[in-house]
C-alpha cells in the first residue's frame, strides 16, 4: 500500500520506518525543512537505537523517502497519517490541536479517491469527529474514512514496541477502512497481534487511559518508596513482592524521581482537562499529576540533604540528564527541577549524558558545565546524583569515582547500586526507599 505520514517526529519517523520495513511504500512529510534536509542527508533528528539503520535501509530500497510536499503524497496514498504534536497548551493544559486541525484542512485540500485518514497523534475523545468535520467541510466531495490508531510506542524500544506490539487498537465506523487497517498491519499476523477494533472515540480514550495508569503505578511506588524510608522496610522488595501478582505485574514498579517525557507529562493533564469538561472528574489522576510535580523538586532536596543541608559552593556532579536512558529527549525529564533546585540552592553542577546533553543546553542554567563523560563529571565533586539509569551507569568504577571525587556522597535515584557495595568503598550512600539505611532523627521507624 501508500502512506503518506505527516508529521516526521518521533511517532512519524519510526512509523513510518517501520511500515516500510513490512513492504509499503512511505512517505514521510514534515514543514520543517531542517528536518527533511538532514533525513535526506541521512541525519536522524532524534535519537533511537535502531532507527539510523531502519531508514538507510528502506530508503535504499525505495520504500521510503522524504519531503515537506505534502499535496503529491497525500493525492497517492491508501492511508494518510496524522503523526504532529500535540503539546499542552499554554495557559489551560488543555491538548494543544491546531496541528492537528491545521494538517486536516490540508488534507482536505489534495485527497484523491477513497483514502483512509487516521490520526496517531494522542488527541482527547472526540478530536476525530471534528478532523471529519475538517474535511468534509473543506472538501464536500472527498471520500475519506476518518480512524483513530493511536501508538503505544516506547521511547528506546519503540521498533521493538512497533513490530511486536502488545495490541494494535483502531477506532473507526467504515467498514472499508477496516479491510485497508488490516492489510496495513497484515505482516503483522504471523506475530499473532492482536488487532482490537473499537469505536473512533473509545479508541482515543485507550491511549489517554493507558498512559494515566501506568503514570499512577510508577506515582504509587514513589509513594510506597517514601513510606518504606520512613518505617524501616525496602521498596524495591515490595515491588518484587506485589509485582509477583500477575493482577499487578512487574512493570513500571521501579521507584525513581518522578516521570517525565513526551508522553505520560502531557496525556495525563489532558486527560485531567477532558474529564473535568466532561464532568465526570478523576481524581486519582489529578493527584498523580500533583504528586509526581512534587517529586521532581523534592529529589533536589534530598540531595542536598545526603550533602549535610548544604550545597553552597559545593561541586555537585548529576549523571543522566534525559528522562529515560536510550533516547535524547529531555521533554519534562525530572534532571531539569533538580539540577535548578540544586543551582537554587548555590552548588556548582557538572553533569554528564550520554546523548541529552545538547538538547539539555536548551533548557537547563547556563551556569550548568557539561563532562565528556562520567569520570570527568565526577573528578573533584563532593557528591555524585545518578538521575537516569543508563547501562554505561550501572557498571562504574566505584573505585575510581572514590579516588577523582573530593567528596564521599553518591545519591542513586535510580537503585542501580548496593548499600554494601558503595559503603566498603568509603562512600556515603543515599538511595530511594531503603528503610534499612539511617532514619533522619524524629521520624518512625519500623515497630519493634
Amino acid at each position: 500500500m501508500r502512506i503518506a505520514i505527516i508529521g516526521s517526529g518521533y511517532v512519524g519517523l519510526v512509523s513510518g520506518a517501520c511500515f516500510a520495513d513490512f513492504g509499503h511504500v512511505v512517505t514521510c512529510v514534515d514543514k520543517a525543512e531542517h528536518k527533511i534536509a538532514a533525513l535526506l542527508a541521512g541525519r536522524m533528528p532524534i535519537y533511537e537505537p535502531g532507527l539510523a539503520d531502519l531508514v538507510e535501509r528502506n530508503v535504499e530500497a525505495g520504500r521510503l523517502s522524504f519531503t515537506t510536499d505534502l499535496a503529491g503524497p497525500v493525492s497517492e496514498a491508501d492511508v494518510v497519517f496524522i503523526a504532529v504534536g500535540t503539546p499542552s497548551r499554554r495557559g489551560d493544559g488543555h491538548a494543544d490541536l491546531s496541528h492537528v486541525y491545521a494538517v486536516a484542512r490540508e488534507i482536505a485540500s489534495h485527497v484523491q479517491g477513497f483514502t483512509v485518514v487516521a490520526t496517531k497523534s494522542t488527541v482527547p475523545v472526540g478530536t476525530g469527529d471534528e478532523v471529519e468535520y475538517i474535511i468534509r467541510s473543506q472538501n464536500p466531495a472527498a471520500d475519506v474514512a476518518v480512524v483513530s490508531n493511536p501508538e503505544f510506542l516506547r521511547e528506546g524500544a519503540a521498533i521493538e514496541d512497533f513490530k511486536r506490539p502488545d495490541r494494535i487498537v483502531v477506532g473507526l465506523s467504515d467498514p472499508r477502512a477496516r479491510d485497508v487497517m488490516t492489510g496495513i498491519y497484515r505482516p503483522l499476523y504471523l506475530n499473532e497481534a492482536p488487532l482490537l477494533f473499537t469505536t473512533r472515540r473509545t479508541s482515543e480514550l485507550i491511549k489517554y487511559a493507558a498512559n494515566a495508569f501506568l503514570a499512577l503505578k510508577i506515582t504509587f511506588i514513589n509513594e510506597v518508596a517514601d513510606l518504606c524510608e520512613n518505617v524501616g522496610a525496602n521498596v524495591q522488595e515490595v515491588a518484587r513482592g506485589i509485582g509477583l501478582d500477575k493482577r499487578i505485574g512487574a512493570k513500571f514498579l521501579n521507584a525513581g524521581p518522578g516521570y517525565g517525557g513526551s508522553c505520560f507529562p502531557k496525556d495525563t493533564l489532558a486527560l485531567v482537562k477532558t474529564a473535568q469538561d466532561s464532568n465526570a472528574p478523576l481524581r486519582l489522576i489529578e493527584t498523580t499529576v500533583a504528586v509526581n510535580d512534587q517529586r521532581k523538586r523534592a529529589m533536589a532536596r534530598k540531595v542536598i540533604a545526603a550533602c549535610g543541608g548544604r550545597v553552597r559552593s559545593k561541586m555537585i556532579a548529576v549523571l543522566g540528564l534525559t528522562f529515560k536512558p536510550n533516547t535524547d529527549d529531555m521533554r519534562e525529564a525530572p534532571s531539569i527541577s533538580i539540577v535548578q533546585g540544586l543551582i537554587d540552592a548555590g552548588a556548582h553542577v557538572t553533569a554528564y549524558d550520554p546523548q541529552g546533553m545538547e538538547q539539555a543546553r536548551q533548557l537547563l542554567d547556563p551556569a550548568v558545565r557539561y563532562a565528556a563523560d562520567p569520570y570527568e563529571c565526577v573528578e573533584g565533586a563532593q557528591a555524585v546524583v545518578i538521575v537516569t539509569e543508563w547501562d554505561q551507569f550501572r557498571a562504574l568504577d566505584i573505585d575510581r569515582l572514590a579516588r577523582i571525587m573530593s567528596g564521599d556522597v553518591l545519591v542513586d535515584l535510580r537503585n542501580i547500586y548496593r548499600a554494601d557495595e558503595i559503603e566498603q568503598r568509603g562512600l556515603r550512600y543515599t538511595n530511594l526507599g531503603d528503610g534499612s539505611m539511617p532514619v533522619p532523627h524524629g521520624l518512625p521507624v519500623a515497630a519493634e
